[in-house]
C-alpha cells in the first residue's frame, strides 16, 4: 500500500542520511525519492526533513513522525512474521557509540562472539569521550557512564562504576601523600574536560572537589597516562585502573573517599521507538556479560 511504501521511503532517507543514499538503497532515482518525499510532506501538511547544503535534518515534527513510522513498520514486520510462522532474527545495521577507553577495553572484545551468533548484523561502532546526540547521529545504542540518564532515553543499567582517588608512587614520593581531603588543595589534580568538579562520598557524606586539572585534555586516556607518569592525582574508575593497582603502578589515595555511588554504566537508546531485534539482542549480550558482577571486579 502507498502509505507503507512512503513510510519505508522516509525511514530509509533518515537511515541513509541523504536522498541519494536512500535512492541507492531502494534502487530509485534521486529525483523520484525527492518527489515522493515532497508529496508525502504535502499530504501531511508538515515539513519532515529540512534540507541544508551539508546534510538533511529532521524537523521537530519529522523526528516525532520518524519514531511513529519505525514503530508502525516494526509492527507490520512482526505481524507478517507471526502469520508466516517466522521469528525475526537480528540483522541489518547496528550503530553503537561508547566512551573511548571503555569501548576499547570492554565493548570491542564482545563483538566477535555476538557476530558469531548473529552474522547478519552489520555493526558500526563509534568511540568518543564527547557527548553523542543519538538522534542526530542515528545511534541505535550507546554506552554511557553517568549519574543520571537524561529524559527522552531508555536505559538498561549494566554495572556500577566505582571510582577511586589514585596516584603513582613516584608522584607521592615527590609531593607527599595527602592525609585529608583538604590536602588536595595543595596537590596537582588530573581530569579530562568536563570531569571536574569531583563529587565524592566519605562514610555516606558527600564531598565536592572543585579545581582545575594541571593538564587540560578532552581525553580520559591521556589522564590515565599522565597519572601513571607521575604528574598528579586522579579520580579513576576501577574498570580502568584495577590492573595498575594490582601491579603497584598506582596506589590509592584517601581510601575513605570514593566517587559518588550514583554513577553507573548504562546501555541507552532513544525512547518511544520500536526496539529493533539487533538492539535487544546486543543489550542482552551486554547484560549477561556485566551482570551480576562486572569483569573488573571478579
Amino acid at each position: 500500500m502507498d502509505g507503507d511504501r512512503d513510510y519505508r521511503l522516509f525511514a530509509q532517507i533518515v537511515a541513509s542520511g541523504s536522498l541519494a543514499g536512500a535512492a541507492r538503497a531502494l534502487r530509485l532515482s534521486p529525483p523520484m525519492v525527492s518527489k515522493r518525499l515532497a508529496r508525502m510532506e504535502e499530504r501531511l501538511g508538515a515539513e519532515l526533513i529540512r534540507r541544508t547544503t551539508r546534510r538533511l535534518e529532521l524537523t521537530e515534527q519529522g523526528a516525532r513522525f520518524h519514531a511513529d513510522v519505525l514503530a508502525i513498520l516494526a509492527s507490520i514486520d512482526d505481524a507478517e512474521a507471526r502469520v508466516a510462522g517466522r521469528t525475526l532474527a537480528p540483522k541489518g545495521p547496528l550503530r553503537i557509540a561508547a566512551p573511548t577507553s571503555f569501548g576499547r577495553m570492554f565493548i570491542a572484545p564482545l563483538l566477535p562472539s555476538f557476530l558469531e551468533r548473529f552474522p547478519e548484523v552489520r555493526i558500526e561502532i563509534e568511540l568518543s569521550d564527547g557527548f553523542t546526540d543519538l538522534l542526530a547521529e542515528r545511534i541505535d545504542l550507546a554506552i554511557r557512564i553517568t549519574a543520571q540518564v537524561e529524559r527522552g532515553l531508555e536505559a538498561v543499567r549494566l554495572a556500577p562504576s566505582r571510582r577511586i582517588l589514585c596516584a603513582s608512587p613516584a608522584y607521592l614520593a615527590t609531593h607527599g601523600t595527602p592525609a585529608s581531603i583538604r590536602d588536595l588543595a595543595g596537590h596537582r589534580l588530573l581530569a579530562a574536560r568536563g570531569q571536574l568538579p569531583w563529587r565524592l562520598s566519605a562514610n555516606g557524606r558527600p564531598v565536592t572537589i572543585d579545581a582545575e586539572s594541571v593538564v587540560a585534555t578532552n581525553s580520559s586516556e591521556v589522564v590515565r597516562e599522565l597519572t601513571l607518569g607521575g604528574v598528579g592525582i586522579a579520580l579513576r574508575s576501577l574498570w580502568d585502573i584495577r590492573p595498575d593497582l594490582a601491579e603497584g603502578r598506582v596506589v590509592r589515595v584517601l581510601p575513605d573517599h570514593q566517587g559518588s555511588d550514583d554513577v553507573a554504566i548504562y546501555a541507552i537508546r532513544p525512547a518511544g521507538q520500536h526496539m529493533a531485534a539487533s538492539v535487544g539482542a546486543f543489550t542482552e549480550h551486554l547484560r549477561r556479560h556485566f551482570s551480576p558482577v562486572p569483569p573488573w571486579e571478579r
